[in-house]
């Protein structure tokens, strides 16, 4: 069991934690909602703990954009009142992980610019204005044209400093890896260096990122990407694939070589491998996404209950709340758009 080190609310903020996540929505009362219309879905979460977002949208917004607004806004609120009861070496720790969230909207306001999407439709889904944190991010978004123009004005964060630099002509998935590598360096760096010293969620951020190195690598293949553009995309500091291992991965040319590098690593691949052939039968990748997301929930789970004091449970929560956010904004924006139960339900994780 990792012991709490270095002052800090280890066990009030892990307890205070542990019962906001006993209030997330079960599979059970998911699978009730989906035979729900956008809204009463809208009506029925107004019940739970997002009451205070929809009253606040509701006036102006209805249906899938009511509700998504709320739970953007909801999400952004439950960061920040998390962030606000950790004390000390903790929300030291806490915050090396909830910064990914500021890098989520910094990557929201660049797809928008790169999208054309205006700043009222972007203030009235993922980045509500009724929230004061967003208000610089439709800001941006408000005064750019283009990519260069956006990472310009963010120029001076954490996250422009890792998009500040790009060539002029650089698309928009070059500033998105960017913007991961950035984090994960970041995050790693800061672990290390600082003396917080977080064995195990350095374990997790390690993982996390071989996990994408994986997608990335078999889109990549898909798409026909030459082993240097491959290369150039991977994210350096994973636990299975790092050195000659992530160069040889990069230059695997088929997924049956990509799979052989990952056998001399030191990751489990037959579960992977199974999924890879579902892959195949169905095309699309997310039976790969999901299995891969499923064991990091299923880590970050088991640590939070063997780790009760450390920063785990209150992380473990973060992850939760965000994966309830997701089902129910896949739910609801799949009802307005009509489709059938068991494709949205397919796509949803209990």
């Amino acid at each position: 069991m990792a012991i709490a080190a270095g002052k800090g609310n280890w066990a009030n903020a892990a307890a205070r934690s542990k019962a906001r996540k006993s209030k997330l929505l079960e599979e059970t009362r998911l699978r009730q909602l989906l035979k729900s219309g956008p809204d009463t879905i809208a009506a029925s979460i107004g019940e739970l703990d997002y009451r205070k977002e929809i009253d606040i949208y509701s006036a102006r917004l209805s249906g899938a954009d009511l509700v998504e607004a709320a739970l953007a806004h909801n999400l952004e609120r439950e960061v920040s009142e998390v962030m606000g009861y950790c004390q000390g070496n903790l929300r030291s720790i806490v915050a090396v992980f909830a910064l990914r969230f500021s890098y989520s909207n910094a990557k929201a306001v660049l797809r928008a610019v790169n999208g054309g999407i205006s700043a009222e439709n972007l203030a009235n889904s993922v980045l509500p204005d009724e929230n004061d944190l967003n208000v610089d991010w439709i800001e941006i978004a408000r005064q750019s044209e283009t990519l260069e123009d956006a990472a310009a004005a963010m120029r001076g964060t954490h996250w422009g400093s890792a998009i500040s630099d790009m060539d002029s002509d650089a698309r928009l998935h070059e500033y998105e890896d960017n913007l991961d590598r950035h984090y994960y360096r970041e995050a790693i760096t800061e672990l290390r260096a600082s003396g917080l010293g977080h064995r195990l969620l350095l374990g997790y951020l390690r993982k996390e990122i071989d996990h994408r190195n994986i997608v990335n690598l078999l889109r990549s293949l898909r798409q026909g990407l030459s082993a240097e553009q491959r290369l150039d995309a991977m994210l350096e500091g994973g636990s299975a694939l790092k050195g000659s291992l992530l160069k040889s991965a990069a230059e695997a040319d088929s997924q049956d070589a990509l799979i052989e590098v990952l056998r001399r690593s030191n990751m489990e691949t037959a579960e992977l491998e199974e999924n890879l052939e579902k892959v195949d039968e169905h095309g699309g990748f997310d039976p790969v996404v999901s299995y891969l997301a499923e064991e990091r929930r299923s880590d970050m789970k088991r640590m939070s209950h063997l780790n009760p004091l450390s920063a785990f449970p209150i992380i473990y929560y973060l992850e939760s709340k965000v994966l309830e956010v997701q089902n129910l904004r896949l739910l609801v924006r799949g009802k307005a758009v009509g489709l059938p139960d068991d494709i949205i339900e397919a796509h949803m994780t209990f």
